[in-house]
């Protein structure tokens, strides 16, 4: 399996620094700083990306764990909440929402949120946050 990168710069201080984070791949590129991530500042933010990477991770996950249980997906769509709080040590990211419609002819509702359920648990981004609580809101829509 390959290993996958990424690379950051960050120049300056906390509050008036600056800095740019790269994908290996160069499918983005982007800034991010102070404002980006603890305000409402315009670029990115590491939890921006690990959402972008959890949400990403679980749909395809489910999407696979749903095609092998005979039942092949129209549509995944997932979006995941990073929060981020201050805590008496610094930061940290206690909790992680996941939502997820899914348009899966011929399942019910029951069989897909077990389907769900074992994809938010054995999603390799999943495994790697479990530190945090992370929640799942699970529907199925039709087309």
């Amino acid at each position: 399996m390959p290993t996958r990168n990424a690379e950051a710069v960050w120049e300056g201080d906390l509050k008036s620094g600056k800095g740019t984070m790269k994908l290996g791949s160069g499918a983005y590129q982007g800034s991010y700083s102070f404002q980006s991530r603890f305000e409402s500042g315009t670029g990115t933010n590491p939890e921006e990306l690990i959402a972008a990477a959890h949400a990403g991770c679980f749909s395809m996950a489910l999407s696979h764990a749903l095609a092998q249980a005979g039942h092949p997906p129209k549509r995944v769509h997932t979006t995941a909440k990073v929060h981020l709080e201050k805590t008496a040590d610094g930061f940290g990211i206690p909790k992680i929402d996941l939502v997820c419609e899914a348009d899966v002819p011929g399942l019910d509702a029951a069989a897909f949120k077990t389907q769900a359920e074992q994809a938010k648990k054995n999603c390799p981004v999943s495994k790697l946050l479990a530190a945090a609580e992370i929640t799942l809101d699970a529907r199925l829509t039709t087309g």
